[in-house]
């Protein structure tokens, strides 16, 4: 079932497609229906062309290795620093957030912050899901302006449809704004929580004992 659930959803969603068509009177004939679907391909030809340059430079971006470089040497560094709890959680969030920009699978770059932050954190006395949290919060305010998200290239060709001279920079620029929004509502949620000592969730606690 599970392999074959793409097969399963084109049947699906063609019959769907046909009985709205012979119903609201669109499609007279079978002629009608590849009409209709070459209509709908040409609308995922510049999405093609985009995704295939956008590939390249994220396999030669992988080749080079420069988001891990990246990625330890901050890490290094905050590690080397020595200070309180607040200051520590801001400069994750905006390291998480840095990164992201390199960056595209979330799992990737927990697994290189993961093992120097969750003991940088238990030896502060905090708990490993507090650093999950700071690390889940600059993930995500830059996921909307980075070109290595996986739905990038497909957001611009749904914002060219309204904007036809829109590209990566109108689209960066556009969402900047939420990012920052996000950026700082998200950071001063995250102290207040801390400054209260409210546990994170059922068993997971600030603290680390």
């Amino acid at each position: 079932m599970l392999k074959g659930f793409i097969g399963v959803l084109f049947i699906v969603a063609a019959i769907l497609g046909i009985v709205y068509g012979a119903i609201t009177g669109r499609f007279k004939n079978d002629a009608d229906v590849v009409k209709g679907m070459v209509d709908n391909f040409k609308t995922l030809v510049p999405f093609l062309v985009l995704v295939f340059f956008a590939a390249q430079f994220v396999a030669f971006f992988k080749w080079s290795n420069l988001g891990l470089i990246i990625a330890i040497k901050g890490a290094e560094g905050l590690h080397s620093m020595d200070m309180g709890l607040i200051p520590l959680v801001i400069l994750f969030i905006i390291l998480s957030g840095f990164l992201n920009m390199f960056m595209g699978s979330a799992s990737a770059k927990w697994a290189i912050l993961g093992p120097v932050f969750i003991p940088m954190f238990m030896l502060l006395g905090y708990s490993p899901e507090l650093s999950q949290v700071v690390y889940r919060i600059g993930d995500s305010v830059t996921n909307m302006i980075s070109p290595m998200m996986s739905f990038f290239a497909l957001i611009i060709v749904y914002y060219e449809k309204y904007d036809k001279s829109a590209g990566i920079g109108t689209l960066m620029s556009t969402m900047l704004p939420f990012s920052i929004v996000f950026f700082i509502s998200w950071s001063l949620l995250l102290i207040v929580w801390i400054l209260l000592n409210i546990p994170l969730g059922p068993g997971a606690g600030l603290y680390y004992q």
